[in-house]
């Protein structure tokens, strides 16, 4: 396989499902389509990163099978190169309020307790929390957030004044990190959602790895639920599964914590789609959803953070709508 001409041919396409941090690019070649996945210059850093892609696949490789196995990893030009998963998207099949397959539940499961048998990850920065440092590691999390806050406050102040974003929209989950209980440390994904599932035959994988971390199980539970969006029933099985599955010493004190990081998830979320979004309408995309779901969506992510900022009646769609659409 000639590498590099694979990811010319990829660049020459102009066709990607786009993320945050990378463009996504089939390629077809001799032996079967391949995804090439080349890293967006500039893209502003949302979310903890401090691991490379590759390293993390490699790391899981042996533990968790419903995972694209790496081809190849380019340093310069930087590209990856993973298995095609063929299938559908699982928010192709079963957005928001629809049911998901009955397997997804069940698979998502599987893929938390395979994660908690991967060894500690290479590379593990220095400045990283001790283990089982649970409050330590989620500090990290809102410190990140508090940056992305103030990075963009005094260009945004408009937009977060229309959306009633607090100026100090951290202040709720301060407390709660003191009261976190310590549990040993995994590898977590930290980014399963609907998007990132591609299921096909009754089965489930899950891409996207870039956000992984080496951190607390809870908090991996607690990002799929909030981006999931799960009906109630559906949430409360996925729990009760989770709960039977995971080995004890990860899920004590689990149900004062998950609440803890769904806190800080909705108030991340209010923050950073309400740039994100703004910044996708001011460029015209490309969009990740129809832009009318996203409209909806970001203005379901504003109301579910404003509770814990005390403010009254929800935000109507008109209001976000304006606010983050370019007149």
């Amino acid at each position: 396989m000639n590498w590099r001409d694979l990811y010319e041919r990829a660049r020459a396409k102009g066709d990607s499902a786009a993320g945050y941090y990378n463009d996504n690019i089939r390629v077809d070649t001799a032996g079967g389509p391949v995804i090439v996945r080349i890293p967006i210059h500039g893209a502003d850093m949302m979310d903890l990163r401090p691991w490379r892609e590759d390293r993390v696949l490699a790391a899981i490789a042996p533990h968790v099978r419903a995972a694209p196995r790496l081809l190849h990893v380019s340093a310069d030009p930087p590209f990856q190169v993973h298995e095609f998963i063929a299938g559908d998207v699982l928010n192709d099949v079963a957005p928001r309020g629809v049911p998901v397959p009955p397997h997804v539940l069940d698979d998502t499961v599987r893929l938390f307790t395979q994660l908690v048998r991967v060894p500690r990850l290479p590379d593990v920065p220095a400045s990283w929390p001790a283990e089982k440092d649970t409050a330590a590691f989620a500090r990290l999390l809102s410190d990140l957030t508090r940056r992305v806050y103030d990075t963009f406050s005094a260009e945004y102040a408009g937009l977060f004044a229309a959306l009633a974003i607090p100026a100090e929209p951290l202040a709720p989950v301060d407390a709660l990190w003191r009261g976190l209980t310590p549990r040993p440390f995994a590898c977590v994904h930290a980014d399963v959602h609907r998007r990132n599932m591609i299921v096909d035959d009754g089965s489930t994988t899950f891409l996207d790895w870039e956000l992984a971390l080496w951190g607390d199980p809870v908090y991996d539970l607690a990002v799929h639920i909030h981006k999931m969006g799960y009906l109630p029933d559906e949430r409360d099985a996925l729990v009760a599964r989770w709960r039977a599955a995971m080995p004890s010493e990860h899920t004590t004190g689990w149900e004062n914590d998950l609440g803890a990081y769904l806190t800080h998830e909705r108030i991340k979320s209010a923050i950073v789609d309400s740039v994100r979004y703004s910044q996708l309408f001011a460029r015209g995309g490309p969009y990740p959803y129809p832009q009318d779901q996203l409209i909806d969506s970001l203005t379901a992510k504003l109301n579910a953070a404003r509770p814990y900022w005390r403010l009254p009646a929800p935000l109507d769609r008109r209001t976000v709508e304006t606010a983050v659409r370019p007149a």
